[in-house]
């Protein structure tokens, strides 16, 4: 995905379609001069709805679109007839996208699945026709409701990527290159830090035909919480990671330092990602020898799950498949569980 391409934050002004009048109208016919009233209802206004697209991995489409409008509904007619609905607005949205309101910053909802459709303005109702109004004492209303104006305002999207799981480490450790070998995605790879500026994802290829999303997330650095290096603007993107894969070369001079500062760096920008599983992948394997892995294994953090890793040699990279794909099902298997429990309830 091109840098220029890769867009996860806009701001848009919507404005649903207004409701069309009802009808103030009185049925005429040759022999029945006083038919009393027919007026219809006017059209419900177009909504502007957002729809899950799992083809979509950029809110691109949105840049220089900022301004868009629902149609209105239609006037009533006679003989009790209802005014057309306004078109309703369907924009399509990658999934793990986030709306809010951008004048309280209220947290409207999220799509998370494919097709799954949400009114993000509703559209104006339509105004009642005089047939309503009608009664015994008031047989000729002459009059009717105008139809609700619509909803105008801006809005914000916001995409936090979806992945199962989410490469986390430090510029420069291996992250792009151990993507570019466990899938098909093409990150860009250089000897410099900050390579990769925009998430990345590609499906990593399991066995049967299985498969899992694994996105590359910008580098983190100290303090990135506080707006440092490429800031917390991609920190967002690891909170939609079921599993996390942390980075770290195997020949760092202080491995255990770099895992406490990435573990620190979640931690102050939301405490809740320390809860998801995590594995620690040691790039470069290739870089030392079995002695000193000997030597440097009290520097591994107890009870994590770790592996050495080579995308040069491919050491590892089987059983690093293996493990992760456990973790998926097992956090797929909880999810369903809690889903059915609170069905249940």
């Amino acid at each position: 995905m091109a840098r220029a391409n890769f867009v996860d934050y806009v701001k848009i002004n919507l404005t649903s379609g207004s409701g069309g009048a009802g009808s103030k109208h009185f049925y005429r016919a040759k022999g029945i001069p006083k038919g009393g009233p027919d007026g219809g209802d006017g059209g419900r206004g177009g909504h502007i709805i957002l729809r899950g697209n799992r083809n979509l991995w950029t809110l691109l489409q949105f840049k220089y679109k900022k301004h868009i409008r629902a149609e209105p509904g239609q006037r009533g007619g006679e003989n009790n007839k209802s005014g057309a609905t306004g078109a309703d607005v369907i924009l399509d949205v990658p999934l793990g996208t986030i709306a809010r309101d951008a004048e309280t910053d209220e947290t409207l909802f999220e799509i998370t699945d494919h097709g799954e459709e949400r009114i993000l303005v509703e559209g104006g109702r339509g105004g009642l026709g005089n047939s309503h109004f009608k009664s015994s004492t008031n047989q000729s209303p002459d009059y009717a409701q105008p139809g609700e104006d619509g909803i105008e305002g801006w809005y914000i999207l916001e995409l936090k990527v979806l992945a199962d799981v989410g490469l986390v480490g430090l510029p420069n450790v291996g992250k792009s290159t151990l993507l570019s070998v466990l899938t098909a995605a093409k990150p860009e790879i250089a000897n410099y830090e900050f390579t990769t500026i925009v998430p990345n994802i590609g499906m990593v290829q399991y066995r049967d035909g299985r498969s899992f999303a694994m996105a590359d997330i910008p580098g983190i650095i100290e303090d990135a919480h506080l707006g440092k290096g490429l800031g917390h603007r991609f920190l967002r993107h690891i909170e939609r990671n079921a599993t996390l894969l942390f980075c770290i070369p195997a020949d760092a001079d202080d491995l255990r330092g770099q895992y406490q500062t990435l573990l620190h760096e979640l931690e102050q920008y939301n405490p809740e990602l320390l809860d998801k599983p995590r594995v620690l992948a040691l790039t470069r394997a290739d870089m030392v020898d079995e002695e000193l892995k000997a030597l440097r294994a009290h520097e591994v953090p107890k009870g994590q799950p770790a592996l050495y890793v080579s995308s040069i040699t491919g050491e590892g990279i089987t059983e690093l498949k293996d493990l992760l794909y456990g973790l998926i099902i097992e956090q797929r298997e909880q999810y369903d569980g809690r889903q059915r429990a609170m069905e249940e309830e």
